[in-house]
Protein backbone atom coordinates (compact mmCIF):
# COMPACT_ATOMS: atom_id res chain seq x y z
CA UNK A 1 0.00 0.00 0.00
CA UNK A 2 3.04 2.39 0.67
CA UNK A 3 4.70 1.75 -2.55
CA UNK A 4 1.39 2.46 -4.64
CA UNK A 5 0.87 5.84 -2.54
CA UNK A 6 4.67 6.57 -2.87
CA UNK A 7 4.71 6.17 -6.45
CA UNK A 8 0.86 7.54 -6.93
CA UNK A 9 2.34 10.99 -5.23
CA UNK A 10 5.87 10.72 -7.40
CA UNK A 11 3.18 10.91 -10.60
CA UNK A 12 1.04 13.85 -8.99
CA UNK A 13 4.35 15.79 -7.78
CA UNK A 14 6.35 15.62 -11.22
CA UNK A 15 3.68 15.94 -13.33
CA UNK A 16 2.38 19.09 -11.25
CA UNK A 17 5.75 20.82 -11.46
CA UNK A 18 7.15 19.91 -15.12
CA UNK A 19 3.48 20.84 -16.28
CA UNK A 20 3.48 24.25 -13.71
CA UNK A 21 0.11 25.23 -14.20
CA UNK A 22 0.58 28.37 -12.34
CA UNK A 23 3.55 29.33 -14.68
CA UNK A 24 0.70 28.87 -17.64
CA UNK A 25 -2.10 31.31 -15.64
CA UNK A 26 -0.60 34.25 -17.88
CA UNK A 27 -0.18 32.76 -20.83
CA UNK A 28 -3.39 31.49 -20.56
CA UNK A 29 -4.99 34.82 -20.11
CA UNK A 30 -2.97 36.56 -22.47
CA UNK A 31 -4.28 34.59 -25.54
CA UNK A 32 -7.69 34.49 -24.12
CA UNK A 33 -8.40 38.18 -23.16
CA UNK A 34 -11.00 39.11 -25.55
CA UNK A 35 -12.97 35.94 -24.93
CA UNK A 36 -15.65 35.30 -22.51
CA UNK A 37 -15.49 32.76 -19.61
CA UNK A 38 -17.70 30.22 -21.46
CA UNK A 39 -14.89 30.36 -24.16
CA UNK A 40 -12.01 30.19 -21.88
CA UNK A 41 -13.23 27.08 -20.25
CA UNK A 42 -13.55 25.55 -23.85
CA UNK A 43 -10.55 26.39 -24.57
CA UNK A 44 -8.79 25.13 -20.83
CA UNK A 45 -10.25 21.66 -21.53
CA UNK A 46 -10.13 21.06 -24.73
CA UNK A 47 -6.12 21.91 -23.93
CA UNK A 48 -5.94 19.27 -20.84
CA UNK A 49 -7.97 16.87 -23.41
CA UNK A 50 -5.28 16.78 -25.76
CA UNK A 51 -2.55 16.69 -23.02
CA UNK A 52 -3.79 13.66 -21.17
CA UNK A 53 -3.83 11.59 -25.06
CA UNK A 54 -0.55 12.72 -25.83
CA UNK A 55 1.03 11.65 -22.39
CA UNK A 56 -0.46 8.87 -22.10
CA UNK A 57 0.32 7.75 -25.72
CA UNK A 58 4.01 8.52 -24.92
CA UNK A 59 3.38 6.39 -21.69
CA UNK A 60 2.30 3.21 -23.17
CA UNK A 61 4.34 3.43 -26.55
CA UNK A 62 7.42 3.98 -24.55
CA UNK A 63 8.72 0.79 -24.63
CA UNK A 64 8.07 0.36 -28.49
CA UNK A 65 10.27 3.67 -29.10
CA UNK A 66 13.40 1.70 -26.88
CA UNK A 67 12.91 -1.00 -29.11
CA UNK A 68 12.84 0.81 -32.38
CA UNK A 69 15.25 3.41 -31.78
CA UNK A 70 17.80 0.84 -29.64
CA UNK A 71 17.20 3.37 -26.85
CA UNK A 72 17.69 2.16 -23.36
CA UNK A 73 15.30 3.41 -20.44
CA UNK A 74 18.43 4.34 -18.36
CA UNK A 75 20.10 6.83 -21.40
CA UNK A 76 15.91 8.07 -21.52
CA UNK A 77 16.54 8.57 -17.43
CA UNK A 78 19.79 10.59 -17.95
CA UNK A 79 18.47 12.95 -20.64
CA UNK A 80 15.05 13.33 -18.36
CA UNK A 81 17.12 14.27 -15.40
CA UNK A 82 18.82 16.73 -17.41
CA UNK A 83 15.58 18.38 -19.18
CA UNK A 84 14.06 18.61 -15.78
CA UNK A 85 17.21 20.46 -14.47
CA UNK A 86 17.05 22.97 -16.82
CA UNK A 87 13.53 23.64 -16.79
CA UNK A 88 13.88 23.58 -12.47
CA UNK A 89 16.27 26.12 -12.74
CA UNK A 90 13.86 28.43 -15.04
CA UNK A 91 11.53 27.79 -12.72
CA UNK A 92 13.91 28.84 -9.42
CA UNK A 93 14.61 32.06 -11.11
CA UNK A 94 10.80 32.63 -11.85
CA UNK A 95 10.77 32.24 -15.61
CA UNK A 96 9.35 30.50 -18.25
CA UNK A 97 11.82 28.07 -19.61
CA UNK A 98 12.17 28.35 -23.17
CA UNK A 99 11.83 24.68 -23.41
CA UNK A 100 8.54 25.26 -22.86
CA UNK A 101 7.40 27.62 -24.56
CA UNK A 102 8.84 30.61 -26.57
CA UNK A 103 7.70 33.94 -26.74
CA UNK A 104 7.40 33.71 -30.56
CA UNK A 105 5.44 30.79 -31.00
CA UNK A 106 3.23 32.51 -27.83
CA UNK A 107 2.12 35.01 -30.21
CA UNK A 108 1.94 33.59 -33.40
CA UNK A 109 -1.15 33.37 -34.96
CA UNK A 110 -2.76 29.90 -34.75
CA UNK A 111 -6.01 28.43 -35.48
CA UNK A 112 -6.34 26.19 -32.23
CA UNK A 113 -4.94 27.94 -28.88
CA UNK A 114 -6.09 24.89 -27.10
CA UNK A 115 -3.42 22.75 -29.34
CA UNK A 116 -1.12 25.40 -30.10
CA UNK A 117 0.47 26.82 -27.51
CA UNK A 118 -1.11 25.62 -24.58
CA UNK A 119 -1.45 21.81 -25.04
CA UNK A 120 1.62 21.74 -27.06
CA UNK A 121 4.06 22.50 -25.72
CA UNK A 122 3.06 24.85 -22.68
CA UNK A 123 1.22 22.22 -20.89
CA UNK A 124 2.82 18.82 -22.84
CA UNK A 125 6.24 19.58 -23.24
CA UNK A 126 9.53 17.47 -23.66
CA UNK A 127 9.94 17.18 -19.80
CA UNK A 128 6.11 15.83 -19.44
CA UNK A 129 6.71 13.25 -21.97
CA UNK A 130 9.75 12.44 -20.90
CA UNK A 131 8.28 12.13 -17.48
CA UNK A 132 5.43 10.07 -18.85
CA UNK A 133 7.39 7.28 -20.63
CA UNK A 134 9.90 6.82 -17.86
CA UNK A 135 7.42 6.90 -14.38
CA UNK A 136 5.39 4.06 -17.42
CA UNK A 137 8.23 1.98 -17.06
CA UNK A 138 8.76 1.70 -13.43
CA UNK A 139 4.60 0.56 -13.41
CA UNK A 140 5.78 -3.18 -13.24
CA UNK A 141 1.95 -4.12 -12.66
CA UNK A 142 -1.54 -3.36 -13.20
CA UNK A 143 -2.24 -1.70 -10.23
CA UNK A 144 0.38 1.11 -10.56
CA UNK A 145 -0.20 1.52 -14.30
CA UNK A 146 -3.58 2.30 -13.41
CA UNK A 147 -2.27 4.50 -10.50
CA UNK A 148 -0.46 6.43 -13.06
CA UNK A 149 -3.69 7.03 -15.13
CA UNK A 150 -5.26 7.97 -11.91
CA UNK A 151 -2.61 10.39 -10.55
CA UNK A 152 -2.09 12.11 -14.52
CA UNK A 153 -6.17 12.64 -14.35
CA UNK A 154 -6.38 13.72 -11.37
CA UNK A 155 -3.42 16.36 -11.88
CA UNK A 156 -4.61 17.18 -15.33
CA UNK A 157 -7.95 18.27 -13.34
CA UNK A 158 -6.02 20.34 -11.13
CA UNK A 159 -4.41 22.15 -14.33
CA UNK A 160 -7.84 22.83 -15.50
CA UNK A 161 -9.18 23.69 -12.14
CA UNK A 162 -6.35 26.64 -12.21
CA UNK A 163 -6.63 27.29 -15.71
CA UNK A 164 -10.63 28.75 -15.08
CA UNK A 165 -9.50 30.51 -11.96
CA UNK A 166 -6.51 31.92 -13.65
CA UNK A 167 -8.32 35.62 -13.43
CA UNK A 168 -8.95 35.33 -9.67
CA UNK A 169 -5.73 33.43 -8.92
CA UNK A 170 -3.36 35.77 -10.19
CA UNK A 171 -5.60 39.05 -8.51
CA UNK A 172 -5.30 37.38 -5.19
CA UNK A 173 -1.59 36.52 -5.39
CA UNK A 174 0.11 38.87 -7.31
CA UNK A 175 2.92 38.14 -9.28
CA UNK A 176 5.09 38.24 -6.41
CA UNK A 177 3.10 35.39 -5.03
CA UNK A 178 3.52 33.34 -8.68
CA UNK A 179 7.13 33.93 -8.85
CA UNK A 180 7.33 32.29 -4.91
CA UNK A 181 5.15 29.35 -6.21
CA UNK A 182 7.51 28.77 -9.07
CA UNK A 183 10.46 29.17 -7.09
CA UNK A 184 9.58 26.37 -4.84
CA UNK A 185 8.20 23.90 -7.87
CA UNK A 186 11.27 24.67 -9.52
CA UNK A 187 13.34 23.43 -6.53
CA UNK A 188 11.37 20.26 -6.50
CA UNK A 189 11.94 19.58 -10.02
CA UNK A 190 15.63 19.93 -9.36
CA UNK A 191 15.66 17.20 -6.95
CA UNK A 192 13.36 14.93 -9.38
CA UNK A 193 15.84 15.77 -11.59
CA UNK A 194 18.89 14.69 -10.04
CA UNK A 195 17.27 11.57 -8.72
CA UNK A 196 16.47 10.49 -12.01
CA UNK A 197 20.04 11.31 -13.25
CA UNK A 198 21.40 9.08 -10.28
CA UNK A 199 19.44 6.52 -11.65
CA UNK A 200 19.92 6.32 -14.71
CA UNK A 201 23.75 6.42 -14.51
CA UNK A 202 24.18 4.11 -12.06
CA UNK A 203 24.09 0.95 -13.94
CA UNK A 204 26.41 2.41 -16.15
CA UNK A 205 29.17 3.32 -13.50
CA UNK A 206 28.83 0.01 -12.20
CA UNK A 207 29.19 -2.00 -15.23
CA UNK A 208 32.24 0.02 -15.70
CA UNK A 209 33.92 -0.75 -12.52
CA UNK A 210 32.77 -4.75 -12.63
Amino acid sequence: MNEILTYGLLVFTSFFTLINPISAMPVFLGLTSDMDSKDREAIAKRAVIVTFIILLVFAFSGQFLFRVFGISVNSFRIVGGAIFFVVGFDMLNARLSPIKAKDSEIKQTIKDIAITPLAIPMLCGPGAITNAIVLMEDANTILLKVVFVVSLLLMLLVTYTVLISSSKLIKRFGQTGINIMMRLMGLIIMVIAVEFFLTGIRPFLESLLN
